[in-house]
């Protein structure tokens, strides 16, 4: 987008300052709803996240809404949390649905955030758009994995559950995000790395899907520009990897020569002194972007070695392996 108004919900954190600084710096009218308004190069309306309120006369002729809002599940899934957890997003969404109903003249389109970790644990083949296993069934993986599941599925039935005609939906199941900001997820693995402890965690066999920030970024606008597109779609590279050669080319990029391994165990132990779960670390997301290549999107980081070297400013590297020899690696 080069022109036109774009209100971000949920804008304060990581994905959202990334957009509303990009949109900024293009000319677009960019207005983020946040709970704690704090000055910014844009407008900052206060919400509650909760219900419609005021804020709602932001949406009135916007070219597109796009809400992040959700509390961190970056914690211990105790019963407080997990409610927190489960309510930041439905109660968010349904508050931007029943704006946007209410509106005379409603965004052309809405993008609302999901999440990659709708699928299933599984290592035997990919999950695109298509064909993908939605998860919560598995018998192999902790009881406590389940809860993801269940609020994904709970998040996105509340961007479906009332017909918006005069509103375009696209539901964005992200994989990680990895961009070079001190409050990503990447600049906690590169520090692990630095420490030497950026080995492969527990078998290594896991997948790790995730995109690299300027494609999350182009991605967005891709999506705002082809209106033909609606429903479900992946945001994450067309290459995941297995945890163990994910790591490993983060310690190339950052020229560290080892990293020690963690057994589960000690994941759980870290886990729990950190206030975190294993889920973040042990679930196998191997997710593909099927609708964004049959469309024509072109990744300009499709593959991790690549991306890793860019984010931690090295050069990229000469002989790498090729993306396809990667992601079908045997151990």
């Amino acid at each position: 987008m080069k022109t036109g108004k774009v209100v971000i919900a949920g804008g304060s954190g990581f994905l959202g300052s990334l957009l509303a600084k990009t949109f900024h710096e293009d000319g677009v009218d960019v207005v983020v709803l946040s709970r704690r308004p704090s000055p910014a190069p844009w407008r900052v309306v206060t919400w509650d996240a909760r219900s419609v309120g005021a804020w709602a006369a932001e949406l009135e002729g916007a070219d597109v809404v796009i809400n992040l809002a959700g509390r961190s599940v970056n914690c211990r899934y105790t019963a407080a949390n997990r409610d927190q957890i489960l309510r930041s997003r439905v109660d968010s969404t349904s508050a931007i649905r029943k704006a946007i109903a209410l509106a005379s003249v409603p965004p052309k389109v809405w993008l609302q955030m999901s999440t990659a970790t709708i699928y299933a644990h599984r290592t035997d083949a990919a999950n695109d758009e298509f064909s993908g296993i939605i998860g919560g069934n598995e018998a192999n993986v902790p009881d406590v994995w389940h809860f993801s599941i269940d609020v994904a599925r709970q998040w996105e039935a509340a961007v479906t559950s009332a017909a918006l005609t005069r509103t375009r939906r696209v539901i964005l199941r992200s994989a990680m995000v990895m961009g070079p900001q001190a409050d990503g997820p990447f600049a906690m693995l590169k520090n692990l790395v630095r420490a030497g402890l950026g080995g492969r965690a527990a078998s290594g066999r896991q997948y790790m899907s995730w995109i690299h920030h300027r494609d999350f970024v182009r991605a967005i606008d891709f999506l705002i520009e082809n209106d033909s597109i609606s429903g479900i779609v992946n945001l994450a590279a067309p290459y995941p990897v297995p945890n163990a050669l994910f790591m490993r080319a983060i310690r190339e990029a950052c020229h560290v020569r080892m990293g020690l391994p963690a057994a589960r165990w000690m994941l759980e132990l870290g886990a729990w002194a950190l206030r975190s779960e294993t889920e973040l670390i042990l679930k196998s997301r191997r997710v593909v972007p099927a609708r964004l290549l049959e469309r024509g999107f072109e990744f300009r980081f499709p593959s991790w070695p690549e991306a890793a070297c860019d984010l931690c400013g090295s050069p990229a590297p000469e002989a790498a392996e090729s993306p396809t020899t990667l992601q079908g690696a045997t151990w």
